[in-house]
C-alpha cells in the first residue's frame, strides 16, 4: 500500500464537551490511521487541520475523507482527498 483513500467517521466526537471536539478529532484521525496501516508515526497534512477548522472547533465534520501516503516505513501522511457532504 503506497496510497489509500478512507472516509473517517467523526460522529463521536459529539459525545463528548464542546470544547474538547477539536483535540479529539485529530487524536481520532490518527488512531484510525495508526489501525488500518499500522504505522508507527502519522503526519497530518494543513489541509486536514483547517478543513477541521472550517465550522468552529466546538462543531467539526461528522466524516472527513482523507488520503493516506506511505512515505517511508513505519510513517505515513495524511491529506484531505475531499469534502464528504450529506
Amino acid at each position: 500500500m503506497s496510497e489509500a483513500i478512507y472516509v473517517i467517521n467523526l460522529n463521536r466526537l459529539y459525545w463528548t464537551r464542546r470544547y474538547r471536539r477539536l483535540a479529539r478529532a485529530i487524536k481520532m484521525i490518527k488512531e484510525f490511521v495508526k489501525k488500518h496501516t499500522k504505522a508507527n508515526e502519522v503526519l497530518i497534512d494543513n489541509s486536514v487541520n483547517e478543513y477541521i477548522f472550517s465550522k468552529s472547533y466546538d462543531k467539526p465534520p461528522r466524516r472527513i475523507a482523507v488520503k493516506v501516503t506511505k512515505i517511508d516505513e513505519g510513517v505515513v501522511k495524511v491529506s484531505l482527498a475531499l469534502e464528504v457532504g450529506k
